[in-house]
């Protein structure tokens, strides 16, 4: 689970303008961020299936958000790719 800290931090980490939580951009920072603490995390708890179902829950979302932004604007997509340091979807 993410701390207020940790979450501003993602957040700060791809924002457009000063008070934006709710850009593509942004929800992509803080979901690759709870991806990866849960995949931390389920590295230890090999058998935490409910947990294994939010992490996938949370990699659709990502995914989902990502294909919108790529069509709606692939500058802006590229970016956020290259500053979380994204694989690039073919």
């Amino acid at each position: 689970m993410l701390t207020k800290i940790k979450k501003a931090n993602a957040i700060k980490k791809a924002q457009i303008h000063k008070t934006d939580t709710g850009s593509p951009e942004a929800q992509v920072s803080l979901l690759s961020r709870q991806i990866d603490e849960l995949a931390k995390h389920l590295k230890t708890h090999k058998k935490d299936r409910h947990s294994r179902k939010g992490l996938l829950q949370m990699v659709a979302d990502r995914r989902s958000h990502l294909k919108y932004l790529q069509k709606k604007n692939t500058r802006r997509y590229n970016s956020i790719i290259k500053t979380l340091d994204l694989k690039k979807k073919k």
